[in-house]
């Protein structure tokens, strides 16, 4: 089981509503997305870092490294935004000419910039917090009552389960090559990573032949239904959730609209 699955399960926000937690992601990311405030985006990522390391009880190097995995992918594409072309000198930070054109970062394209990845990293915190602290299933059945596609969910159901086994098929794979000295040289290194590559695509046909042959052996009829647990709807909890959302609402209003 990988940590990312094993914390839904074992989390300190375990016992609390899935529908709660849901709407608490789902607004959050609606109103950081919708305002595209600079000050908003970093409460909201502040926030969900916080209820998710504090509250949850996931650990912070782990939450630290999940996401260092979209900050750089981030950097490289708001860089871009930052670096214009300038027709005038105003408010320009720092320019060079290239050929007839000049580019340059102004005060306008930073803030863009800050803007764009502050909501990116915002909205992905809110991803975070529901996938860290609820389990996949019970995302499912709230998709499910919200009268999603059920192709979709199942789609989404057998794909999520299905990258668990291409992992633990392509770790095998590696420590079986690595100990026989496959990862020695440059040269080693893309064969076995060839051969890797192969035997993992062979592999998975198969294995996916055989996941399809159990489910139709239990029943298979279109639809993949699972236990689901009970859970109480808490009224302070949609309190605070309404009115943290207000909070950011008016943190927006308050501060003018601009940042």
């Amino acid at each position: 089981m990988l940590p990312i699955e094993r914390y839904a399960y074992c989390n300190s926000l375990r016992g609390m509503h899935p529908g709660e937690k849901f709407l608490f992601a789902v607004a959050s990311m609606t109103t950081c997305l919708a305002l595209n405030s600079l000050t908003v985006s970093g409460i909201v990522l502040l926030l969900m870092a916080g209820v998710t390391v504090r509250k949850g009880r996931i650990p912070l190097y782990f939450y630290i490294k999940l996401l260092s995995i979209p900050l750089f992918f981030f950097m490289a594409g708001t860089i871009t935004i930052a670096i214009n072309v300038i027709h005038s000198s105003d408010q320009v930070l720092w320019s060079w000419q290239w050929a007839n054109l000049r580019f340059g970062i102004t005060v306008e394209s930073l803030l863009a910039c800050a803007k764009l990845f502050l909501r990116s990293m915002a909205t992905v915190s809110c991803l975070y917090f529901l996938s860290l602290t609820t389990p996949l299933i019970e995302i499912i059945s709230i998709l499910r009552k919200l009268k999603i596609p059920e192709l979709f969910l199942e789609l989404m159901s057998l794909i999520y389960r299905y990258l668990f086994i291409l992992l633990e098929m392509a770790e095998k794979i590696y420590t079986s090559q690595s100990a026989r000295q496959g990862y020695t040289c440059i040269k080693n290194s893309y064969r076995s990573m060839g051969l890797l590559a192969s035997s993992l695509l062979m592999r998975s046909h198969q294995r996916s032949l055989d996941i399809y042959t159990s489910l139709e052996a239990r029943g298979y009829n279109g639809t993949i239904k699972v236990l689901e647990q009970r859970y109480q709807l808490s009224k302070r909890n949609l309190l605070l959730i309404a009115g943290t959302e207000l909070f950011l609402i008016s943190v927006h209003y308050l501060n003018g609209g601009n940042l």
